[in-house]
Parts: structure tokens; C-alpha cells; sequence
């Protein structure tokens, strides 16, 4: 099979190094593609918004398979523009990705299919968005409706802190993805990230995962894109996931259908694990970064079939995936100032070392400069990953390897993994 990848991140690394295992790949090209995925496929110089030259390129290479990474591609249609030529495509529609897209409609969807989540309302004035916070007490959760590469969300300590995200967000703050505000009821418990592939009709879970979203050690600090991530997720127990596929999953990919916009890729579902059972945070539609990293770490089986399934709609022949019987753990590496004003250009060494066949290191955000060397080109910048016996093993041999890596001028939180580990 010739397969295109749309994306440069570590969740994109993760997926070619996934697919580049697979009997079924005879040609892997990466559009844009990183340093890291260099050693894997063929490097194309395109944007994963640049939807016409990205389907010219499926065109050209003869592709059997386009596989979207970022969210940015499916709310650029491309799974529409290629379903027009006839190219199967793992991602979904841009009606399909609204459940991701715009954070207003998730609710609303919700609302008439009757997924358990937070009460709440959609604004697009500061008046009536701070008036509707008498409703509740602190904290209060503020997002933004559209896209903010995972950052357009704001638990707010504060009265006063709330009301200063209103108006950074309908002030302009993440551009059009703030033109409106979702305002939530804040939920008590532990979150976590159920995945499911799902092939318009068709949806079989694809593992779990918990994730660290504040800047730094003990839940501190600003939200982020996620700050390292651990699989599985001791605190989802079968009952509680069985109990997400029930009530979340399966009538999300009925509904969606239902409404003319069926869902073919992965459905990340964040999930608040509350008193009251498991609700609905968000859904995401694509693969989490940085929870793809560790659930390709985990996984036994062949991703690309399971792809190929998704994309042409015959998810139900597939058997359910395999598992090694292992933790897997991802601790990112970020850029001095992240998430505000990451420091761009700095020298990264030691990144290319062999830390043994346990430990993966995903690019997420890095470039070569005009001598060659790796240098820092985002926020998020490597995924330090590890397998072992148990997360505790696991663990060490990530932090160990994160030991062997001089870039002065990243940093990254020593505590990932500290919930299942104090269990």
C-alpha cells in the first residue's frame, strides 16, 4: 500500500513509525512531515491546510490511503476533497469534525442525543457570558468555541479570573476560535482519553489513556496541548469504560449519521470520571498528542489494516486490536517559555542516541538549521517514550533517557504518571 500522512507533530512521528512496521506499506511519504519521520518515509514540504496540493500529491504517489494527523486538516475538509477523487481517507468529513471543530456544537449534540456532560451555554457577548456565571461557583471552566491547538480553555480559580478569559477570548486572544465561549459546569474527578475508530457506522474501542495538561509539576501552571501521558489508565476500569462505549461512543457515531455526517477516522473522547459515572469533557477528531505516542507504543497489532478499515468502512471484519501487556509512558519536552512564547532555535543534542529498544524519541516540533544541527521549532519540541513491564519501570527508562538529552533551554515535569503511580 502507498500511504500519505498529513502532519508534523509527535503524533504524526508515532503514526509513521506505527505504519513504517506494517507488511501492508510498500511506500510511506509525510506531508509536512519532521526530522524525526525523515528516517521513515518521504518528506513533502506541504501544509496539512493546503487541501488542493495535498490531494494532488495523493494523486501523484497513487495513494490507497491518506491518513489525517492534525485537526486542522479535517476542519479544512480534506477527507471531503479526497472522498471526491476517490481516495479513501482515515479522518473524517468537516461536518463530521465539528464534534472537534467547534466545541458549541459538541454541547449542543450532546444536548439532543443525550451524552451525560456539564451543564452549560454558548455566548458571543461579555455581558450576558459573565452574568451566567452566577450559576455556578468557582472554579469555572471558559472555552473557546473553535481550534487553539488545545490551549482555548481556561479553568478560572477565580470570579474575577473567569471574567478575564471572557474577554480574552471574545477580545480576540485565539483569533476566530473565540468569536464565541462555552461556559461549563466544572466537574469533580479525574480525566481521562477513551479512543474508538469508527467507520461511518461501525466503532470499536482503540485504547486509553491519561494525560497531564498543566504546564508543571503538580498540576501547575497553565493549560497546554499535554505535557506527557501514560497507557493504560488504571483508574478507567473495564466497567467504566463499557459504561463510556454505552452511553458515549456508540450513540455519538449513530447520531453523527444520523445527522448526514458519517464519522470515519478516531474518535477521542475526553472523559470526566465523576461520582455520578463518566461524562463527556470534549471529543477530539484525531488521534490525542500526546496519547498517540503511547498507545502506538502499546499496540500489538497492525495499525494499518485497521486504518484502511476505518477509512472503507468494514470495521466490523476486523478483530479487536492487541495489546502488549505493557505501560507505556510519553514525557514532552518543551520550549523555555511554552505555552505563552516558546523560545524557537535553540541547539538540541543527544536526541538521536540509542537509549535501547524500549525507549522511543518522537519528534514533535524541530527543524535542522543551515549547519545541520537539530534545533527547537515549536512549543511542544520531542516525546521521550518508554515501555516497560509496569509504568514505575517504564518511567525510569524514559527519565533516564530524558538524562542523556543537553538542550539547556527546554524543560519538561519530573511527576508524569504520578496519579497511577501513587495508587
Amino acid at each position: 500500500m502507498n500511504i500519505l500522512l498529513v502532519g508534523s507533530g509527535g503524533r504524526e512521528h508515532a503514526l509513521a513509525w506505527k505504519i513504517a512496521q506494517s507488511s501492508k506499506l510498500t511506500r510511506l511519504v509525510c506531508a509536512p512531515g519532521n526530522p524525526g519521520m525523515a528516517a521513515l518515509g518521504e518528506l513533502r514540504a506541504i501544509k496539512p491546510t493546503d487541501v488542493a496540493a495535498l490531494v494532488a500529491l495523493a494523486e501523484e504517489i497513487e495513494a490507497d490511503l491518506v491518513v489525517i494527523g492534525p485537526e486542522v486538516a479535517v476542519e479544512a475538509g480534506l477527507a471531503d476533497r479526497l472522498a471526491v477523487v476517490g481516495i479513501p481517507c482515515f479522518g473524517p468529513t468537516a461536518a463530521a469534525g465539528r464534534l472537534e471543530s467547534s466545541k458549541a456544537f459538541t454541547k449542543a449534540f450532546a444536548e439532543r442525543h443525550h451524552l451525560p456532560t456539564a451543564a452549560f451555554a454558548v455566548f458571543e457577548e461579555p455581558a450576558p457570558a459573565k452574568a451566567y456565571l452566577d450559576r455556578f461557583t468557582a472554579p469555572y471552566v471558559i472555552k473557546a468555541d473553535g481550534l487553539a491547538a488545545g490551549k482555548g480553555v481556561v479553568i478560572a480559580a477565580s470570579r474575577a479570573e473567569a471574567e478575564a478569559a471572557i474577554d480574552d477570548m471574545l477580545g480576540g486572544a485565539f483569533g476566530g476560535a473565540g468569536a464565541r465561549v462555552v461556559i461549563e459546569e466544572f466537574m469533580t474527578g479525574e480525566e481521562v482519553s477513551l479512543f474508538a475508530l469508527a467507520d461511518g457506522k461501525t466503532s470499536i474501542l482503540f485504547g486509553a489513556a491519561q494525560d497531564h495538561k498543566r504546564a508543571y509539576d503538580g498540576d501547575k501552571g497553565p493549560n497546554t496541548g499535554g505535557m506527557g501521558t501514560y497507557s493504560p489508565a488504571p483508574i478507567l476500569t473495564p466497567m467504566l469504560t463499557e459504561q463510556a462505549r454505552l452511553a458515549l461512543i456508540e450513540p455519538t457515531v449513530k447520531g453523527i449519521a444520523a445527522e448526514g455526517a458519517p464519522y470515519r477516522g478516531v474518535l477521542y473522547a475526553g472523559l470526566m470520571l465523576t461520582p455520578a459515572g463518566a461524562k463527556l469533557v470534549e471529543y477530539n477528531a484525531r488521534f490525542g498528542d500526546p496519547e498517540c505516542q503511547v498507545l502506538m507504543l502499546r499496540l500489538k497489532s497492525d495499525l494499518v489494516p485497521y486504518l484502511l478499515a476505518s477509512a472503507t468502512g468494514n470495521l466490523a471484519d476486523m478483530p479487536e486490536p492487541a495489546w502488549r501487556n505493557e505501560a507505556a509512558i510519553c514525557v514532552v519536552l518543551a520550549a523555555e517559555g511554552y505555552p505563552e512564547a516558546p523560545k524557537a532555535g535553540t541547539v538540541i543534542t543527544g536526541a538521536d542516541a540509542d537509549f535501547g529498544p524500549d525507549v522511543v524519541v518522537f519528534h514533535a516540533g524541530t527543524a535542522r538549521d543551515d549547519q545541520g544541527r537539530l534545533v527547537a521549532a515549536g512549543g511542544r519540541v520531542l516525546n521521550v517514550c518508554a515501555r516497560g513491564a509496569d509504568l514505575a519501570e517504564a518511567r525510569a527508562k524514559a527519565y533516564a533517557a530524558i538524562g542523556q538529552i543537553d538542550w539547556p533551554e527546554g524543560f519538561h515535569r519530573t511527576d508524569i504518571g504520578w496519579r497511577a503511580l501513587a495508587r
